[in-house]
């Protein structure tokens, strides 16, 4: 490929050129991306299970669940993973004298 001067360009073709390359390094991420998919999916074919066994099938930029550490001792069905607000059940038992430790799972 035939280098050019960058330093006789204009802005406006060095803001494209810098378009032109972002979406070439997109495309080049993407293409290595789906060619290591397809690979995993062939060893995870091989030992008789799907990718998504493997990795959980969560999508893209999702996390995983935490496990609850807190349980609501009136009501077994509301837990707390001792992540983000606390809920009111939790902050009312503090507030009642309970120690986290006693509503811990």
């Amino acid at each position: 490929m035939a280098q050019k001067d960058l330093s006789k360009m204009k802005l406006e073709e060095l803001k494209q050129l810098r378009k032109d390359v972002e979406k070439a390094i997109a495309s080049f991420q993407d293409r290595k991306r789906a060619e290591a998919r397809k690979a995993l999916e062939a060893v995870a074919k091989e030992h008789g299970m799907s990718l998504e066994d493997i990795v959980g099938g969560r999508k893209k930029g999702k996390k995983a669940k935490a496990p609850a550490k807190y349980r609501n001792p009136a009501n077994d069905d509301e837990t707390w993973s001792g992540r983000g607000r606390q809920p009111a059940w939790f902050k009312d038992a503090i507030t009642n004298g309970k120690k986290p430790e006693s509503l811990a799972i």
